[in-house]
């Protein structure tokens, strides 16, 4: 029998991520799709079918983790998580199929019953700390999506998670519900500097954090697979007039550089509530010199900035995997997830 491909799936509310690693380790590609999950099961399917077709024909042993089950499609998150779980055995038939359940890693589907359903809700970060830390053994792990940041501790190889669950994690300040695509511009500031005026924000979804990247300049368009809140076109002055609505404006195309600078406010106030969220973790304990701010995510490009500002070296979590991928749209480190549970899978199988 070939030895197999292992194909890592990130399943979340609003995104699907695949990674592909060939039978000696090397990522081979990622992935990603739109998958707006609270919309029904069929998003995920769809989105699953699509990567799919991308896929060489050859053995596939498929590993999974989520986020997915938080949407409000599901009763409760272990509804969540049995139907996801059910939806990826239809979809992926006749393969060796595994989640990634924590601490107690990658269980094969038939071994799953509903008490593991809360270890394996909302554990994707676990998986790409632990890779992190095999690979660098001490740092701070800062990954920062679309929708949300996690920031892990790492030590001597082992993650010091102070907490599993997405409400211990949120007291523990290891997450922090913010990102640069998804987040609504009214949950990150109460107000914002405009013309030398202090201006609160209206409590409004009229824009996102897209928005303020695209107009900082910082926004790569492949990443956002998100429509925008007026459902209106992505481009530097559509967001600039979203923005303007946040303030109670009308928007003039000769005032673009006012959005901008409003924009770059919104930016210093989201990259403060990231810096002391990192600040909180460090003072947990005392790291090795040159210990490094590992970074992930598509908004990754905040974590370099956060490296300079707590002077901490910086290394790119795609930097710590052998033969990173560079002539594609999204690198490991934009996949974190999907790239480590196809890794951790790899390692399972070189086991037996």
């Amino acid at each position: 029998m070939t030895t197999p491909h292992n194909v890592g799936w990130d399943i979340g509310g609003a995104h699907l991520k695949a990674a592909v690693l060939n039978p000696d380790g090397k990522l081979l590609a990622t992935y990603q799709q739109p998958c707006p999950l609270w919309q029904g099961l069929d998003q995920l399917e769809r989105a699953v079918q699509t990567i799919m077709q991308n896929l060489e024909s050859a053995r596939h042993c498929h590993a999974i983790t989520m986020t997915g089950e938080l949407v409000d499609l599901f009763g409760c998150r272990d509804d969540g998580v049995r139907q996801i779980l059910d939806t990826m055995k239809k979809l992926l038939p006749n393969t060796e199929l595994t989640a990634f359940a924590g601490t107690a890693g990658l269980l094969s589907i038939g071994q799953i019953t509903a008490q593991h359903y809360p270890a394996i809700a909302s554990a994707n970060w676990l998986a790409s700390a632990q890779v992190a830390a095999q690979q660098c053994r001490n740092g701070l792990l800062v990954d920062i999506g679309s929708t949300t940041a996690d920031i892990l501790l790492l030590k001597d190889g082992q993650v010091l998670a102070e907490a599993y669950s997405d409400y211990g994690r949120l007291i523990s300040r290891e997450l922090v519900y913010t990102g640069i695509i998804r987040t609504p511009v009214m949950a990150i500031a109460q107000s914002v500097t405009d013309n030398g005026q202090d201006v609160p924000l209206m409590a409004e979804y009229f824009a996102t954090t897209a928005d303020v990247y695209r107009l900082t300049g910082e926004l790569d368009e492949a990443h956002d697979q998100t429509a925008p809140a007026d459902k209106g076109e992505k481009t530097l002055l559509a967001s600039a007039r979203r923005l303007a609505r946040m303030l109670g404006s009308d928007f003039d195309p000769t005032d673009l550089p006012r959005w901008q600078a409003v924009a770059q406010h919104l930016r210093l106030q989201q990259l403060q509530t990231l810096e002391q969220a990192c600040e909180l973790q460090l003072s947990r304990l005392p790291l090795p010199n040159r210990s490094p701010l590992i970074g992930a995510g598509v908004g990754r490009f905040l974590v370099k900035e956060l490296a300079r500002h707590l002077r901490y070296p910086y290394r790119d979590f795609a930097d710590l995997l052998p033969a990173p991928l560079t002539n594609t749209a999204l690198n490991a480190a934009d996949c974190a997830p999907a790239v480590a549970v196809a890794y951790l899978a790899h390692e399972r199988l070189a086991d037996y």
